[in-house]
């Protein structure tokens, strides 16, 4: 279950002086992001959205998008998600929750942040949260360090249904395609992390590819020379042998079709921990990537 932490602001003066009528939180936003991943551990059973589910989830994060609230508001009602308004406790910084209104099987098909002080220039993309051990809280991170930016949590263990069903980065009857397959639809360009146990034939610190795309953007190559000079090893997806290129990865799949960038980052678990040199040099070169991506407007 999510942990909630409700604060001190009055949500009806919030709500005039925002233009916002949902519900409103003052919270930690890295607490509540990894709170909500760590669900995912359960293993509780995991049943996909249908079609029309898919569609409206869809349907509302383009309205949401579009800062049509209310409209957005109904949208998610209709597959039992509700935008909550969150002001971050360390920053400040206002973000759109979009999150199922109860426990149950919607609870499961994940969660959406959307930066509500600024157009949506970027996303980072949980798949694997818990079975990627740390991607959940690095993505919490790096939304709360650079403005523009939206993140999609997967809300299930990638073990979790009948198969595959649950693995995400491999199905395209998710919630979490959805989203970023509207996201997309923008020209936002997304950053996908995963992580990976090192071994003789994996002794990188990350491994960068670009999903079915054969070349890489500018963005990409500027990520590996930034993660190098920060004295990471790694592996160049589009320019080396590397394992783990993603190249089956749906959401890379659907990126091309829709001319938007998409960078999959496989990290070692040292540059994907909580603390440590290699996590804090990588987190330094992925907040640089989404800087830049913060400074470009989507589609361009």
């Amino acid at each position: 279950m999510a942990l909630t932490l409700v604060g001190c602001h009055d949500a009806a003066r919030d709500s005039e002086q925002a233009g916002h009528g949902g519900p409103r939180e003052l919270v930690n936003v890295n607490d509540r992001i990894v709170e909500y991943a760590k669900q995912a551990a359960d293993r509780a059973p995991y049943t996909p959205p249908s079609r029309v589910q898919r569609e409206r989830l869809a349907l509302g994060v383009g309205q949401l998008l579009d800062r049509e609230d209310a409209e957005a508001e109904e949208t998610f009602a209709s597959v039992g998600f509700h935008v909550t308004r969150l002001t971050d406790a360390a920053t400040n910084r206002r973000y759109d929750e979009v999150a199922a209104r109860k426990p149950g099987a919607e609870a499961g098909w994940g969660r959406l942040y959307v930066s509500a002080d600024s157009a949506v220039r970027w996303s980072v993309q949980v798949p694997h949260p818990v079975a990627d051990r740390g991607t959940e809280s690095l993505g919490a991170r790096l939304l709360e360090k650079t403005t523009g930016g939206a993140l999609v949590v997967a809300g299930a263990h990638r073990t979790s249904g009948r198969g595959d069903a649950a693995d995400v980065a491999h199905r395209t009857d998710s919630a979490f395609h959805a989203i970023i397959t509207e996201l997309q639809k923008r020209g936002v360009p997304g950053l996908q992390l995963h992580g990976f146990a090192k071994g003789p034939d994996r002794p990188y610190d990350a491994i960068l590819s670009t999903g079915a795309a054969q070349a890489a953007p500018e963005e990409a190559a500027a990520l590996a020379s930034h993660m190098k000079t920060r004295g990471l090893r790694v592996c160049r997806g589009w320019a080396d042998r590397c394992p783990l290129e993603g190249t089956t990865n749906v959401q890379g799949k659907s990126a091309e079709g829709h001319h938007a960038t998409f960078i999959h980052a496989e990290l070692a678990p040292a540059a994907r921990a909580e603390d440590g040199k290699k996590a804090a040099q990588a987190r330094a070169a992925l907040t640089d990537l989404l800087d830049v991506w913060s400074d470009t407007p989507a589609g361009r």
